[in-house]
């Protein structure tokens, strides 16, 4: 069975965009897994398709309606569909590669694409939809992070990247930030490749990638360690 993505926005034609290319472009040809990408304005009831309102209590802005919403998600999601239903939000609880290795072990995802200034609270509960966020930044709408996110699970599928060992190897995979690559020439600009490298001592190089792994993580990441960031 395919991995199969349903996502609802109100701009389809920025899918599949970048995942038409690529590892994730060719296992979408393949078959590998699948790509929906449903017009919210479709399930709007109004002849000016409305989808937003003005914000319960006042306030900038404009959020998205909990009917249209959900008569969107029932669409794509009818009773008896096991995908998580997966909201694009800033608010969400950070993406993390072990959260993106469930995705890809799972039959696919509902996605849908927060814009304006949010998504009616009831339309989140009434829906069990579960709030993901790419990063403690602020995005125009979710269709951005919805591609980072399959972006993130399609390469994990079987048959998609050559090496499987490749998706093991990476940051985040082990708790830690992933060593320093190197290639071809052997000195550049009078900077060489590090001897250990190119020693053949592979119980060495195995020590020397650990050893500037944790080093990275503590310089960059010591949240990954359990220790404070840096201020």
């Amino acid at each position: 069975m395919s991995f199969a993505a349903s996502v609802l926005t109100l701009y389809p034609e920025m899918f599949p965009g970048a995942l038409g290319l690529s590892l994730a472009g060719r296992a979408l040809e393949a078959g590998t897994w699948s790509l929906e990408a449903i017009q919210i304005r479709d399930f709007a009831t109004d002849r000016h398709r409305t989808v937003d309102d003005t914000p319960a209590g006042g306030g900038a802005g404009m959020v998205m309606r909990a009917d249209v919403l959900a008569r969107a998600i029932d669409h794509a999601s009818p009773p008896g569909d096991g995908r998580p239903r997966l909201l694009m939000s800033p608010r969400g609880k950070p993406l993390t590669q072990a959260r993106v290795r469930e995705l890809a072990a799972g039959p696919g995802a509902v996605i849908l694409c927060g814009r304006f200034e949010g998504v009616d609270q009831r339309l989140i509960e009434a829906r069990g939809l579960e709030e993901v966020s790419v990063g403690d930044f602020i995005l125009s709408g979710g269709e951005p992070a919805a591609l980072v996110l399959l972006d993130a699970v399609v390469r994990l599928l079987p048959g998609v990247m050559g090496n499987a060992v490749s998706g093991e190897e990476e940051s985040f995979e082990n708790g830690l930030l992933e060593h320093p690559h190197y290639t071809r020439p052997q000195e550049f600009e009078g900077r060489p490749i590090p001897d250990v490298l190119i020693s053949g001592n592979h119980k060495k190089i195995a020590e020397w990638r650990r050893a500037e792994a944790e080093k990275l993580t503590r310089e960059r990441r010591p949240d990954l360690l359990g220790a404070d960031p840096p201020r």
